[in-house]
């Protein structure tokens, strides 16, 4: 069995990954132009020709070509410099609720949108380090993760363990087994007085927070070292819930927990400074009736804090999480058309509203989600 994991990963490394592309009438409405003034550039000189099959066929455009149309057309929806990056975590302390594959396509996504994007997998499980096509505890060492920064104070900046992606504009840190090690060390450390080590994480991405509008982190499942350091360095906090008898029992836990730890942090001088916090219902099936009447729960209790887009049960996400990719690299559909674009109208669904909840943050872009109404 593991044999047979190892060959699927193998199949999907990273250096085989290739770039998404859209044709020109998606590119165009990513962009923020018509397809008649991308089409007027290229013929001009200002865009390079469009690419090409050996038929003269248009082959659609990659995600660095969209952003060099961006930067012509001056359409990036980047931060000002002086906007705070925004920092977002996506935790909740319960397993398999969808809490990897909302991080993965949530910065794939915002990557698609234009802005400048890190994934930094706080999980030794790695799950999101997989999906970007590497074999963990055989692709990586443990220096190219979090690990010796978060053990070796002398060290600066995490940008040694910065790496591209095949998504152009978003970067990862990776992850893998040997970070749970430094559960045991941080913890230990701590013990002995150093409190300050749960600022360390926070100091490793105020080393590179400047080249970046958005810095996702994926936690571990569970109330550690490193889930304690997470939610010190993040200003936002998504949680995926779903709808299940279980899982929202879990969560309700981890709320309980969540607001006791942040009051012991505020206590010791570190309390976390969150600009919003926002509930996701992941994994739902509504054909489950007990799963519609939690939702509804759902909605009355957390209000406004809710995405009103649910991220519901997909065998688009299924099918490309077999295949150690996510519906956003996919080439097209692998059960029907019309299960992959309801899959993708969820997901850009929610991940719209994250967006907006980011920008919201900015000084720069507050005042044009207040005209547009949108804030």
């Amino acid at each position: 069995m593991l044999e047979r994991l190892r060959d699927s990963a193998r199949s999907a490394r990273a250096d085989d990954r290739r770039e998404p592309t859209f044709p020109i009438g998606k590119a165009a409405d990513l962009v923020g132009r018509t397809p008649a003034a991308i089409r007027d550039a290229e013929k001009d000189g200002r865009l390079p020709p469009p690419p090409r099959t050996e038929n003269n066929r248009r082959v659609g455009y990659t995600l660095a070509q969209l952003n060099d149309m961006r930067g012509l057309f001056g359409t990036r929806p980047w931060r000002a410099a002086d906007d705070p990056c925004c920092v977002v975590a996506v935790q909740n302390f319960k397993g398999g609720v969808g809490k990897s594959t909302l991080s993965v396509h949530l910065a794939q996504y915002l990557a698609i949108q234009g802005y400048r994007v890190a994934l930094i997998d706080c999980d030794s499980q790695a799950s999101a380090t997989t999906l970007f096509g590497y074999v963990p505890d055989l692709d990586l060492a443990e220096d190219d993760t979090l690990y010796p920064f978060l053990r070796q104070e002398e060290m600066t900046s995490l940008d040694y363990a910065l790496r591209k992606t095949h998504f152009d504009g978003l970067e990862l840190i990776p992850a893998n087994l040997r970070l749970f090690q430094s559960e045991y060390e941080i913890a230990a450390r701590m013990a002995r007085g150093q409190g300050g080590l749960i600022d360390r994480l926070s100091q490793g991405i105020s080393s590179i927070a400047d080249r970046f509008d958005v810095i996702v982190l994926d936690p571990p499942p569970a109330l550690g070292a490193i889930s304690l350091s997470v939610l010190r360095a993040a200003n936002a906090l998504v949680v995926p819930v779903p709808p299940t008898v279980m899982d929202f029992s879990s969560t309700a836990a981890f709320l309980a927990m969540l607001d006791e730890t942040i009051e012991t942090l505020a206590e010791r001088g570190f309390a976390p400074s969150l600009k919003f916090l926002r509930f996701v219902a992941s994994k739902v099936d509504e054909n489950k009736s007990m799963q519609k009447e939690l939702l509804n729960l759902m909605r009355t209790l957390f209000g406004h804090a809710m995405v009103r887009t649910p991220l519901k049960d997909s065998a688009e996400i299924d099918n490309a999480t077999a295949r150690l990719m996510t519906v956003y690299e996919l080439d097209g559909p692998v059960t029907s058309s019309a299960v992959r674009n309801r899959c993708l109208t969820y997901l850009d669904g929610v991940n719209a509203e994250l967006e907006l909840d980011i920008r919201a943050m900015w000084p720069s872009h507050l005042g044009r989600l207040r005209k547009e109404g949108l804030a």
